[in-house]
């Protein structure tokens, strides 16, 4: 009997849940702890791939487990249910980290949070991709739901990539209001050495070599910050983009600008403070002859963007267990797969005897590897390199526009191009297209392109080959159990899905490592991509007056366009070689196979 419309809806709701749990801790987990929280990218980096070496051996243990667990609803809906409700809470456990912890406690916290996030996402994961085979005999109903399955976990990854950053300010800027402990200090021209910079930004948002210098009686200053105590720990260092900022500049509020504030620390006795505004605030302020008479509030989001990702955490989390139950309630496991259990050693001499899942198991570690050094580095792409005013809105206005193109192309593409090619035919287009998409990226990206609409161009190569891959490899995966049913006599579906869980861990975990690396090697750090000093801000703006204009330091901008786009370009080369040489299972060498289990099971 076939699946019907509500067992599909079902089960794609529960698609759309899990990856957005999923996408949430792939993409932000390395920024949260790194940028909001002050962990060490390399210390992350290193947590990040040794809970995907953890895996290595929990993920096949879950698909033995998986496969011993009879019950009265099933070898999956249990472990499914139970699964999602474990990762919830450690998911809002790892995004609520206490802010009080030292700089040791924080990277513990991390480290044992993340890996049971890894185990119960597993739980989790495992039954429910498992599940596939059990529902289907094969053919084009099961490359239909696992289309379907595909394109409903890339709605879940558009959804967190294109709301993340925007809703997290929203609930952060609500919360942050509403919570005690913060202290407010109070820096004037009179009280403080200060020296005052007002600089003209272009009409992208980028500074310009026009700037004006400020100090003694020409400039009267006053400047609030408001925070809790760490904030005013060592280096002050106060821009809009940790701060939510209130200026006027001679009694007038700028159409768009930017700030930075910086003391070396609270008894340095002076201060260095840098007003960016547009073209005509600017001629307005340069115009009078009078002091410069500058109005500045600045309220750290540090605590914002904690208190939202943590609140967002809950909301995502509380979706996805009303997503998983929904999908327990609706689905019956119709083909009950008797599947013949075997001893750790035999399983994997199972996975290592199909030849064809660990080829397939290969190439979805570096698809995702490529695709997930990009998702790690593209927000302090945006903050850092594009950067700009509103690199918040052009950030999230990118993801709508490539997570759209992701599930259209899932959705839409897929099935338009499988009326005309092969999967094997599709599969080489797309690879194709995403290491076109990256080479235009690249060449953007060292021309100094500075508007966020031309990076729709490879945004679209790149994004929609990534949603048709990541169906095609899931359909190619399930194809790999028919064949290690002929071939090694079992048919072993937990285990080689609990490879695809894995194996996309393991992608994640090796792009948080290269991200971080980048991150360490070329200097990119929390709130800024230098080390924010007096002297480092007086240097800056003297660049500014000769024309050298970059938001921050060149060799930091090169390495991380680079790695941002020659990395990903490099691995999907790889993948397209290995595939390319090992892959064997065709539809007509699919079809023989399917021939001969079903002569099999007549004899």
């Amino acid at each position: 009997m076939k699946l019907t419309f509500k067992e599909k809806a079902a089960y794609g709701l529960g698609a759309v849940g899990k990856d957005m749990v999923y996408m949430l801790s792939a993409s932000y987990v390395l920024y949260y702890f790194q940028d909001i929280l002050g962990v060490s990218a390399i210390a992350m980096g290193i947590i990040l791939l040794i809970a995907r070496v953890f895996d290595a051996f929990n993920d096949p243990l879950m698909g033995i487990v998986v496969a011993k667990t009879k019950t009265k609803w099933g070898k999956f809906r249990p472990w499914l249910l139970i699964g999602t409700l474990t990762n919830a809470v450690i998911l809002i456990l790892m995004f609520a980290a206490p802010p009080s912890l030292d700089g040791k406690g924080m990277v513990a916290y991390a480290a044992v949070t993340y890996i049971l996030w890894g185990v119960t996402y597993t739980m989790m994961d495992i039954p429910y991709w498992s599940m596939i085979p059990a529902f289907t005999e094969g053919g084009k109903e099961r490359e239909g739901l696992s289309a379907l399955a595909r394109s409903c976990a890339g709605v879940g990854s558009a959804l967190i990539q294109v709301f993340t950053v925007m809703v997290v300010a929203l609930l952060g800027s609500f919360f942050a209001g509403k919570t005690s402990g913060n202290i407010t200090n109070t820096f004037t021209s009179d009280s403080v050495e200060m020296t005052a910079y007002v600089i003209e930004l272009d009409k992208d948002g980028n500074p310009t070599s026009n700037v004006s210098e400020y100090t003694g009686d020409m400039q009267k200053v006053n400047v609030e910050i408001t925070g809790k105590s760490k904030v005013f720990e060592n280096t002050l260092y106060f821009t809009e983009s940790n701060t939510n900022c209130e200026l006027t500049v001679d009694g007038n509020k700028p159409e768009s600008s930017k700030v930075e504030f910086v003391m070396d620390s609270m008894d340095a006795g002076k201060a260095v403070l840098a007003v960016y505004v547009d073209s005509d605030s600017y001629a307005k302020v340069t115009a009078d002859s009078s002091p410069l008479d500058v109005s500045l509030k600045m309220t750290s989001n540090v605590e914002v963007e904690r208190l939202g990702f943590k609140y967002f955490t809950i909301i995502i989390a509380a979706l996805f267990v009303l997503f998983t139950i929904i999908t327990c309630v609706c689905i019956k496991e119709k083909s009950s797969v008797d599947m013949e259990t075997a001893s750790v050693k035999q399983m994997f001499k199972a996975l290592l005897q199909n030849d064809q899942a660990m080829t397939i198991v290969i190439t979805i570690v570096l698809i995702n590897t490529a695709l997930y050094i990009t998702t790690n580095l593209l927000i302090y792409f945006f903050k850092y390199d594009l950067a700009g005013s509103n690199w918040q809105g052009n950030y999230t206005l990118f993801n709508t526009f490539a997570g759209g193109m992701q599930i259209l192309a899932m959705m839409l593409m897929f099935p338009l191009l499988r009326k005309f090619f092969t999967t094997l035919k599709i599969f080489y287009i797309c690879v194709g297209s995403a290491i076109g998409g990256y080479v235009v990226l690249l060449v953007m990206a060292l021309a100094g392109t500075k508007s966020v609409l031309p990076f729709f161009v490879p945004g679209f190569f790149i994004m929609s080959a990534v949603g048709v891959l990541n169906v095609i490899v899931t359909v190619f995966l399930a194809n790999t159990v028919d064949y290690g049913e002929l071939k090694n006599k079992r048919r072993d579906e937990s285990v080689i899905f609990s490879m695809q869980t894995f194996v996309v861990k393991l992608a994640s975990g090796i792009a948080a490592l290269i991200a971080s690396l980048c991150l360490t090697f070329f200097n990119i750090q929390k709130d800024s991509t230098v080390e924010a000093t007096y002297e480092v801000i007086i240097n800056k703006i003297a660049d500014l007056r000769n024309n050298v204009v970059a938001t921050i330091d060149t060799s930091a901008v090169m390495g991380l366009r680079m790695v941002m786009t020659l990395a990903p370009v490099i691995v999907l080369i790889v993948a397209l070689f290995i595939f390319k040489a090992r892959y064997i299972l065709t539809d007509e060498k699919l079809a023989e196979i399917t021939a001969e289990l079903k002569k099999e099971k007549e004899a």
